[in-house]
């Protein structure tokens, strides 16, 4: 696995493994496959791990600091701070980021993130406070290197007067185009890097379902505004244009719709979630994948997804 280097510096792998399907969101779990999913990243070269406090209520930052425990130099850990979400309010108050960071340090069990976002924008709270904190971890050691996620290009600015910001991570794949245009050329300008999450399409790109109606109960895409009714019909057709392409390839759509991703720039850098080692594999060989300039342009040709990315859009872009 080849390396990419975001902004200041910082060198991961040019996939990461996002871990929040291992604890939350998408139906129920399986703590030993998903550990065994982390090391066998490892093995592949993948050592970017994405995970946030929100992800099963520190759930999930819990099952990484198992799977890191006695390996943490080997991984670049990556972690978000978000607050009292469940009644829709982004805490980016400094008092909070104080004690957030002390949770997700605990429950990794580490001393340093490598990584820290704010994962979703405090309207209430000026992004210079909020990143001013944040700043304050970077000179106690207990964070590396700073990112926003989901943030507006004038918020990336603001907040990148601040402190150094190092990445952005926002949803970014095949039928999610929303980052192009005002926010990479932001984030180029700045030399921030792009971390690009769902990059298969939460799963749809790469055919592992084909209708809301084949997902465990508790899987938040059972009512997704993508996977229901006539968007639903409007996003197959792009899906099956995707397993086409990777037919004719002799690849896995999945592999397709990453190497897209990862065609977009050596600055961009998909972290595809999985708990199932099978899947990590079939994602992982997407980088050995080269879509030809024609190819590309079919791709781009698609079109993006009918249907809004969440039920409520309200916190994504600020």
């Amino acid at each position: 696995m080849e390396k990419r280097t975001l902004g200041q510096g910082l060198v991961v792998s040019e996939q990461g493994l996002g871990c929040m399907g291992m604890s939350a969101f998408y139906g129920q779990g399986d703590d030993t496959e998903s550990i065994a999913t982390i090391h066998r990243a490892l093995e592949l070269g993948i050592t970017f791990l994405d995970t946030a406090e929100m992800y099963g209520r520190g759930v999930n930052e819990e099952l990484v600091g198992r799977a890191i425990k006695g390996r943490r130099d080997e991984f670049v850990v990556a972690t978000k701070f978000i607050g009292a979400f469940s009644d829709r309010r982004p805490d980016g108050r400094p008092e909070y980021i104080r004690t957030a960071i002390e949770g997700s340090l605990q429950r990794l069990g580490t001393d340093h993130v490598d990584l820290y976002y704010q994962h979703r924008v405090d309207p209430q709270t000026p992004i210079e406070e909020t990143v001013g904190a944040m700043a304050e971890l970077v000179a106690a050691g207990k964070v590396r290197h700073l990112g926003l996620s989901e943030a507006s290009a004038e918020t990336i600015r603001r907040a990148h007067a601040v402190h150094p910001i190092a990445a952005l991570q926002s949803e970014y794949s095949l039928w999610t185009r929303d980052p192009e245009g005002a926010i990479l050329d932001t984030l180029r300008e700045l030399g921030i890097g792009l971390v690009a999450y769902s990059p298969l399409g939460r799963g749809f790109l790469a055919g592992r379902f084909t209708s809301p109606d084949e997902l465990d109960d508790g899987d938040f895409r059972k009512n997704h505004p993508r996977f229901t009714g006539e968007n639903l019909a409007r996003n197959m057709k792009l899906a099956e244009h995707v397993k086409a392409l990777a037919e004719s390839k002799g690849a896995t759509p999945a592999q397709v719709a990453i190497a897209w991703v990862l065609s977009r720039g050596d600055d961009v850098v998909p972290i595809p979630g999985t708990r199932r080692r099978t899947y990590l594999e079939q994602n992982a060989a997407a980088s050995e994948i080269e879509l030809t300039t024609q190819e590309l342009t079919e791709l781009d040709t698609i079109g993006e997804a009918a249907g809004d990315r969440y039920s409520d859009m309200s916190t994504v872009n600020r």
